[in-house]
């Protein structure tokens, strides 16, 4: 079983554990049996995915939007995390832009869509501020045909 996530990456603190057992809660049942969760990494809803996936022993892969990813936006108070969650990985790929971008964003999230087989959207259901943000990520798996769950529990804000 292959399940990517979308979701915001400004979750207040107090969010993080509400939503990191919302997820649990969804995967407990799939996780024996090979299961592979698949993220760009960013901060927030991605990352707590992917601690999920890894207590519950399934195995990470990673696609970062572009070269400079690291570099230039993931930042100093969440360098730790990522790079913690970022070795861990099975696999990482990193798509094929210098910098990253809105047009990054959305091709590593569609590089993300194309190889799994559902989605987690950890989405409070309003549209994108820009391009290639959780709503748009939401409406080209459902057009591709994929099944989204939304996971967004009572308590859930964003910072």
């Amino acid at each position: 079983m292959r399940i990517g996530v979308t979701g915001h990456s400004n979750l207040t603190a107090d969010s993080e554990p509400l939503i990191a057992e919302a997820i649990r809660e969804r995967l407990r049942d799939r996780a024996p049996g090979g299961l592979v969760g698949v993220t760009c990494l960013a901060r927030g809803a991605d990352q707590v995915f992917a601690e999920v996936i890894c207590e519950l022993g399934g195995a990470v892969e990673v696609v970062l939007p572009a070269a400079d990813y690291r570099a230039r936006k993931v930042k100093p108070d969440n360098a730790a995390r990522f790079d913690r969650l970022l070795g861990r990985a099975s696999s990482v790929h990193t798509m094929p832009f210098d910098t990253s971008s809105s047009a990054a964003y959305m091709a590593a999230s569609e590089r993300l869509l194309d190889g799994v087989d559902e989605v987690i959207a950890v989405w409070d259901g309003r549209p994108s501020a820009g391009s290639g943000g959780t709503a748009d990520v939401v409406i080209a798996a459902r057009q591709r045909g994929l099944p989204v769950s939304v996971v967004w529990p009572t308590g859930a804000g964003r910072a």
